[in-house]
């Protein structure tokens, strides 16, 4: 554990304290190096902290259990792999509210921790549910609600008319991001993979709005 700085000023040399966001951050990168490397079997509170170089009791005061560090992890990749939109882009319609909602924010398709995480969520799902709900409520269904709050926001303007949005957001997601085990099982360079994403995001949004909105 790092000692606690007494006042603002250092000597030379000595390290300076880091504040929450950072620590939370050594900590999930240290977490995800290590879910990559080992599995998620293998990304014990303990291997987590030893790759992040603190002791287990940091570790303990930052997340209270490895079911929030892992929420954590897929909060981080929910967000990068997400565009919120700002005030003005509220005002757009809905294609291309969709098409920058679903467009991710950070530069993901090389990395390889997404795929890791599938894998290990998949193996541990019946060992480890309550990892498996923090991936569900941090991951898909956060997706599935920023896709609903735009639908939903669609049809009070009377742009569009739906009945269930909820079914309706599920749809679009599912559309936009494809198949699960293909990602799984297929390799693809990288730029490859953002291409084919930005070919089949376009498709959904076109087959999505002249389908079930009734759009032209």
């Amino acid at each position: 554990m790092l000692p606690k700085c007494r006042n603002s000023q250092r000597g030379p040399g000595r390290p300076r304290q880091l504040d929450s966001a950072e620590r939370e951050a050594m900590i999930i990168d240290a977490a995800e190096r290590v879910i990559v490397a080992e599995g998620l079997a293998g990304a014990s509170m303990a291997a987590i902290a030893h790759e992040a170089g603190m002791s287990k009791r940091t570790l303990y005061e930052v997340f209270e259990c490895r079911a929030t560090l892992f929420a954590s992890i897929i909060r981080r990749m929910h967000n990068m792999g997400t565009r919120p939109l700002t005030e003005s882009e509220l005002e757009l319609p809905l294609a291309e509210r969709l098409r920058r909602l679903l467009t991710p924010a950070g530069e993901k398709f090389s990395d390889p921790l997404p795929r890791a995480i599938l894998r290990a969520v998949i193996t541990e799902a019946e060992r480890q549910p309550d990892l498996v709900r923090e991936f569900l409520h941090e991951g898909p269904y956060a997706l599935h609600s920023m896709v609903r709050l735009e639908l939903d926001r669609s049809v009070a303007r009377g742009e569009v008319r739906i009945s269930d949005t909820e079914a309706a957001a599920r749809l679009m997601t599912d559309m936009a991001h494809g198949s699960v085990l293909e990602h799984l099982m297929i390799s693809q360079p990288a730029c490859e993979r953002q291409k084919a994403y930005g070919r089949r995001l376009e498709l959904a949004i076109r087959v999505f709005l002249g389908g079930i909105c009734g759009a032209d």
